[in-house]
């Protein structure tokens, strides 16, 4: 089963280029251990929330920009190795500094609980992080499912949602903080990928129309607490 490394940072809106670049020459560095897939996408349409969203999570600057981006492995077993041994790789010691602040990033490894549709190159990126109740696991499936029909119907393209299997805590950042994780709740790191931003709008404006004045099912979380954010793939490399 597939394995992801998901990422969350921001940075410095007018090192965009230098990011890419940064990015693109990591790349062969996981390629070799085994990675299937690296993806950098761009904050396009991230919104401030009231109470998390990615500006806070990252304790982003007025300048910076959030970027949502993953690594897809064939496992977990292979995510680890890898990871692993790039931190005895003195290859990786001469790897130019990151065009952005590397202690206000945070990661974790998340397995796949739900994933509808194909994926493909060029499309725009819906990202999502929240936390839900460990105990409330297969609830957040069976609700999942049923959204993944539904966005199906309104254009997305893709749709998965990860759970936290290795989700580290960290000094300034991390995906407890980002969502402001209870005990006992697990961290999630999902999206939606749709042809383009106009068809995502579109069909935001139309669920928000037809579900005006409707009573919504209870939620096996608390969606107060997840944030999201529209992004433009930067990197795609496979």
């Amino acid at each position: 089963m597939s394995y992801y490394s998901g990422f969350v940072a921001s940075v410095p809106t007018a090192n965009k280029q230098a990011y890419i670049d940064h990015a693109t020459g990591a790349w062969p560095h996981f390629k070799k251990r085994g990675a299937l897939r690296m993806m950098e996408s761009w904050g396009e349409d991230v919104p401030h929330g009231k109470q998390t969203d990615f500006y806070r999570a990252t304790n982003a600057k007025d300048d910076e920009t959030p970027v949502f981006s993953w690594i897809e492995w064939p496992d977990r077993a292979t995510a680890d190795a890898a990871w692993n041994d790039m931190m005895s790789d003195p290859d990786m010691q001469q790897m130019p500094d990151m065009p952005f602040d590397g202690m206000r990033m945070f990661w974790g490894g998340f397995a796949p609980i739900v994933q509808e549709g194909e994926t493909r190159s060029g499309s725009y990126i819906q990202g999502f992080v929240l936390a839900a109740p460990a105990a409330n696991k297969q609830a957040y499936i069976d609700m999942a499912k049923g959204a993944a029909e539904m966005f199906a119907g309104y254009g997305a393209t893709f749709q998965i949602e990860c759970w936290g299997e290795d989700v580290p805590h960290g000094k300034q950042t991390d995906f407890y903080r980002a969502a402001d994780a209870k005990e006992g709740e697990v961290p999630l790191f999902s999206w939606i990928e749709w042809p383009d931003r106009k068809t995502a709008d579109d069909a935001q404006k139309q669920m928000e129309a037809e579900m005006e004045g409707k009573e919504f099912p209870e939620m096996p979380f608390d969606g107060k607490r997840m944030f999201w954010g529209g992004f433009l793939p930067i990197v795609d490399l496979r």
